[in-house]
């Protein structure tokens, strides 16, 4: 059973490491557009980012359920117990930095379904600075984008910390 929830950890572990890869790839590209194209392009994500995003939190428990499971004097706990921190950081990173700037984006747009819901959600209650000024969009082009290379970043380094872990 221990080695299916490896796997399965792996596994979600993949798809949101590859959600902010994606993001990352995007990046050079991104940087190119108008303010017009770039908050048109802004809109492909939802929903389907939204319903893949569920991988991140879900990947922070299930390495921690891993670490439950394995025996602290070993090398695969610690190098799991790295990958939960590089992957709580991840989704730190998303509700600190990423989620109040889809929020100002998303203001003015009639969202549906599981977008509407999971951006209606303001994990600041309504303190946020972007709602009080008025900021420049590249400011908050660029808070977006590098948040997410960093989110990536991080991803990556969870997916490789984990699968070390399980292949030892």
């Amino acid at each position: 059973m221990f080695p299916t929830l490896q796997i399965l950890t792996i596994l979600v572990v993949a798809v949101a490491m590859a959600m902010a890869l994606a993001h990352l790839l995007e990046l050079p590209g991104k940087m190119r557009l108008s303010k017009e194209d770039y908050l048109t392009v802004q809109r492909i994500y939802y929903p389907g980012f939204t319903i893949g995003g569920v991988t991140e939190p879900v990947g922070v428990l299930l390495i921690l359920h891993v670490l439950f499971l394995t025996p602290i004097s070993t090398v695969a706990f610690w190098l799991s117990a790295a990958a939960f921190a590089a992957m709580a950081a991840m989704h730190a990173v998303f509700w600190l930095l990423v989620q109040p700037v889809n929020n100002f984006w998303l203001k003015d747009i009639e969202l549906k379904g599981l977008g509407a819901g999971f951006f209606s959600h303001d994990p600041f209650g309504g303190r946020r600075t972007e709602t009080a000024v008025k900021p420049d969009w590249t400011m908050l082009r660029d808070r977006w984008e590098w948040s997410h290379a960093a989110r990536a970043a991080l991803g990556l380094l969870a997916f490789i910390l984990l699968v070390t872990a399980v292949a030892l």
